[in-house]
């Protein structure tokens, strides 16, 4: 995770310290292994417990400390948004879906547990994600700033948004070949960038005076990020191997379903990453050295090695 520039180890300081944030805070809201029914409170603790790059709440924590927002007040909606994650990854995997046996290096939700399980463990994630973000009270803005935060991870989780994405990532399989440039980033921007950009909005909400200007800058930089997101997905399940990745190797090759790679080539997929990153930083550039984190999250992004 070496990072291109003198700050590397700074970005590395603040991974590891939004990760221990984030963990932190899951702890206390997600029900306690023995709290009836313990099934259930075991499997959704182990999905959402289970050592993921929390890339999402980063991004929360950097976007709001940036506005001058404190990490405890940033808790909530990096919780929510990493919840909502973590359901989408456990029905991901659902022979029903994507049929996956490996997730960051452990076996599936259904796998380690059951099918039926797997399911409610999304269903009662996802409902924490909100109440989380309808009753935190250290979440310090007035009450339609509020409203706004649950609009907004309501509207990244819809049809429109992730789950809207997942289904016509559904309907691709076997389809690689007809793809189009324009239908594969359109999916992504559902599937991978709807959740990408609500953390950056979350993080920007929690700021009582952030203005309508910034959010539209924040929100393209985002969007820039969350495509070259799944473009460096693309190629990491090519180039990279299965213990690295956390999951099976190839699965998209596999199933023939299309990717950056296949319609842009190796090369294409990642001068296309690196044009994104920089469409992501010109968007921070009347953001001084307090926006630096989301400058090193977007290089990270493009260089992440799982």
């Amino acid at each position: 995770m070496e990072q291109r520039t003198e700050n590397g180890a700074a970005f590395k300081a603040l991974l590891s310290q939004s990760r221990e944030q984030v963990e932190a805070a899951l702890e206390r809201w997600l029900p306690a292994e023995d709290r009836q029914p313990e099934t259930l409170h075991r499997a959704m603790r182990y999905s959402a417990l289970s050592g993921g790059k929390y890339v999402r709440p980063l991004l929360v924590y950097a976007t709001g400390q940036a506005l001058g927002v404190t990490a405890a007040a940033l808790d909530g909606p990096a919780c929510a948004i990493e919840l909502i994650h973590s359901y989408s990854l456990v029905h991901d995997d659902l022979p029903a879906m994507d049929d996956d046996d490996l997730r960051r290096g452990k076996p599936t939700c259904h796998r380690a547990f059951d099918e039926a399980t797997a399911v409610l463990v999304g269903d009662a994630l996802q409902s924490l994600a909100f109440h989380i973000l309808a009753v935190d009270t250290s979440i310090k803005i007035r009450a339609e700033l509020r409203v706004k935060m649950i609009a907004t991870l309501a509207d990244a989780s819809g049809s429109l948004g992730m789950a809207g994405g997942q289904a016509i990532d559904l309907e691709a399989d076997g389809k690689g070949d007809d793809f189009t440039l324009v239908s594969l980033q359109y999916m992504h921007s559902q599937k991978t960038g709807a959740l990408i950009r609500a953390s950056v909005r979350l993080g920007a909400l929690s700021a009582p005076d952030c203005d309508e200007a910034l959010l539209t800058r924040l929100d393209h930089y985002a969007a820039n990020i969350g495509l070259a997101f799944q473009i460096r997905d693309d190629i990491l399940d090519i180039e990279a191997p299965t213990d690295i990745l956390g999951k099976n190797q190839g699965a998209d090759i596999a199933r023939n379903k299309p990717t950056y790679p296949a319609l842009l080539g190796m090369d294409g997929a990642k001068r296309k990453a690196e044009q994104l990153h920089e469409a992501a930083l010109d968007n921070l550039a009347t953001l001084g050295s307090e926006a630096d984190p989301l400058r090193w999250i977007s290089a990270y992004i493009v260089q992440r090695p799982s």
